[in-house]
């Protein structure tokens, strides 16, 4: 279309978030403008689709391959205007400077051209010598954490708002993960506030009917706002820690959610005590002498009644207080949980959204960090410096359960194995031919091989997981999400025989190499 002389391209178009995307979209429409010439105009969706998908905006405005405007990434506002003005004979002295695009024109095989009654440019009659072209700016990229804290944050409020419902409850265990999406709605609190004191009446309309106030109603504070949309619930047993309780309490106390802490070792008693009244086995933890099949059962007992309470209390806590709302649960499982099968189906990773869902654990701890400095909020601190923990046995002194001594590898790992399974296309053999290069200096190719083989062990047996998932936030490439994103089967030969085979020979090889 440039070749045949087109000057300005209106590309209406439909870009989903991703972290890290947007300079890879800025990047190709500077190319294109940069080679052809022309002004390009790039309008892009704005919003929560319905679905997992967040579209971020940042429309632009680019000619002869410099930005000249662009809208704000993430936005609770609904439309966003850019205005540049733009010079048109600059523009065709660019393209008449290179001469083989010339050539190249007089070839191009011409569009149908429909003449309109107006024009563009201002006639010389009404010439106005004060109006000069729009200077080039110099775009600002959100870092990953940036696009964490604020682009979940403007797709919560997008759904609460369509959805109609009073507010969001959060299961809050004081682990970095809960934590995590804690903040992500505590910054939309913070959006939707700003937004309110600036006196955008949209956004004063959904906030009045979200709370159910009245129409004089406008939230002075964040913290504020969350008393009336955000429920945080700390499910303790005999077997969570004092550090955890007090962890989750700080945090409610610092972003103002409605939070509630209570203790379910009674209800956990009962579904016990029914199991021994029909059996009459006791089953037992494996620290007390019980088997691993007991232990998981009185593990998984726990986590899925944590999701049975958590839609009880998100029902009815808001008509305890006199409201006549329900609330949206909120999940807290990262990607790297879900790609290894590291959580309990049906336990409070089964929710209405997950704002983190297909974030990396180490994204998360990144993520922390960077709200701890740039919202001001120190208890951030304990949460940074806590063992990652489901503290569903008994500890004691001599033994405290550990996430990554669990699953067998640290979230890293769990991270590079997700993007070389996923975005590189690698099975188990080519995931450990190039492993050996990445981690050779740090393990042994046996050590390689077996991480290797207990991930495409856990991932296989655990891949039926992924069909039940809560419906999360698409922020990554890799996300197991197989609702849309990977649509791999979910039933796999855990043994992976072939391929593990090829890896046990490749390991002895080297073994043998390495000797001589």
């Amino acid at each position: 279309m440039s070749l045949d002389g087109a000057e300005i391209i209106v590309n209406s178009s439909g870009s989903h978030h991703e972290l890290r995307k947007l300079k890879r979209r800025v990047d190709l429409i500077t190319e294109a403008t940069l080679k052809c010439g022309g002004v390009y105009l790039y309008a892009n969706q704005k919003g929560c689709d319905g679905d997992r998908l967040y579209y971020d905006g940042a429309a632009m405005i680019l000619a002869n391959g410099v930005v000249l405007a662009m809208s704000s990434q993430f936005s609770i506002a609904d439309v966003d205007v850019q205005v540049a003005t733009v010079d048109l004979g600059a523009v065709r002295a660019f393209r008449a400077a290179r001469t083989s695009r010339s050539m190249q024109a007089a070839r191009a095989t011409p569009y149908p051209r429909a003449k309109a009654e107006c024009a563009l440019a201002v006639e010389l009659g009404d010439f106005d010598n004060s109006v000069r072209p729009t200077d080039p700016i110099a775009v600002r990229y959100n870092t990953p954490s940036e696009e964490i804290n604020l682009g979940p944050a403007c797709w919560l409020w997008d759904y609460l708002r369509r959805s109609g419902q009073g507010g969001f409850f959060l299961p809050l265990s004081g682990g970095l993960d809960s934590c995590s999406t804690a903040l992500i709605v505590h910054s939309m609190c913070r959006q939707v506030t700003e937004a309110c004191l600036r006196g955008d009446e949209q956004v004063l309309k959904d906030v009045r009917r979200c709370v159910g106030a009245g129409a004089d109603y406008v939230p002075e504070s964040a913290q504020e706002l969350a008393g009336h949309l955000f429920y945080t619930c700390y499910m303790g047993t005999e077997n969570s820690s004092t550090e955890t309780q007090e962890r989750a309490r700080h945090l409610a106390q610092t972003i103002g959610s409605y939070h509630v802490d209570l203790r379910m070792d009674s209800v956990v008693a009962a579904i016990v005590a029914l199991f021994v009244l029909v059996t009459s086995r006791t089953p037992q933890y494996e620290v007390r002498g019980g088997s691993s099949f007991e232990n998981l059962a009185l593990q998984n007992i726990q986590a899925r009644l944590r999701m049975l309470l958590s839609y009880l209390f998100a029902a009815l806590l808001p008509w305890a207080r006199g409201r006549q709302k329900s609330l949206l649960v909120l999940s807290s499982a990262n990607v790297d949980e879900a790609l290894r099968g590291y959580f309990t189906k049906y336990d409070c990773s089964s929710a209405d959204l997950n704002p983190i869902g297909s974030i990396s654990k180490h994204d998360l701890r990144k993520y922390v960090a960077f709200a701890r400095d740039a919202m001001e909020l120190p208890v951030l601190d304990e949460f940074l410096n806590a063992m990652p923990s489901a503290e569903l046995v008994p500890h004691s002194e001599s033994y405290t359960q550990s996430d990554e001594v669990e699953m067998g590898m640290s979230y890293a790992e769990l991270s590079e194995f997700g993007r070389l399974r996923k975005v590189d296309g690698c099975g188990p053999y080519s995931m450990v031919m190039h492993l050996l290069h990445i981690w050779g200096d740090q393990l042994t190719p046996r050590e390689i091989a077996q991480k290797v083989r207990r991930f495409f062990f856990f991932y296989a047996i655990n891949r039926h997981k992924m069909t039940t998932i809560t419906p999360a936030y698409h922020a990554e490439t890799y996300s197991p999400d197989d609702n849309r994103f990977d649509m791999r089967p979910f039933l796999y030969n855990s043994s992976w025989t072939w391929q593990f085979q090829a890896i046990d020979a490749l390991i002895e090889r080297i073994e043998s190499a390495q000797d001589q």
